[in-house]
């Protein structure tokens, strides 16, 4: 497994504080500002949330549960996006997934054992021409193949 460091609470405060120029600081601007500076909700930021907006763990969780985009584990290293909206779908990224599960030893979305590798899945990636499209940290590839994919993954 990838070798990662908790955030300390200094670290978690730091986001929180140096969020873009808002007129309120609130629960979901501040798990916002944390996610994009770790990739992930540390376990120890929904408390530094509650109490930095005067909110319960219970408000602040509700806040983070209820946006699937907010993850609560660290990712991998790369991260793999696959497209599966429908221009995609019917261009074959449905077996381009399978083959990628095979290829990295896992079932769904997630790390690979060694955590070095995290996979998502996408429902669109917004470059609909040029499907069946996989991103890898966000940089776009089209008409992909699982050829491909290992190719950019052995690549990086």
């Amino acid at each position: 497994m990838t070798n990662h460091k908790e955030p300390t609470d200094n670290e978690i405060l730091d986001a929180i504080d140096n969020q873009p120029k808002i007129s309120k600081i609130t629960v979901l601007s501040s798990l916002l500002a944390i996610s994009n500076k770790f990739h992930y909700i540390p376990k120890n930021a929904v408390e530094i949330v509650a109490k930095y907006t005067d909110k319960t763990i219970n408000d602040v969780w509700g806040v983070a549960s209820f946006y699937t985009n907010f993850r609560f584990t660290p990712p991998g290293d790369i991260t793999l996006d696959i497209c599966w909206g429908p221009t995609c779908h019917i261009l074959g990224s449905q077996k381009i997934l399978k083959d990628v599960h095979s290829f990295l030893g896992i079932e769904k979305e997630g790390e690979t054992k060694d955590g070095k590798i995290t996979l998502r899945y996408s429902t669109c990636l917004g470059a609909c021409s040029q499907g069946p499209v996989f991103a890898i940290d966000h940089k776009l590839f089209g008409n992909a193949s699982i050829g491909k994919i290992k190719e950019k993954i052995s690549d990086i």
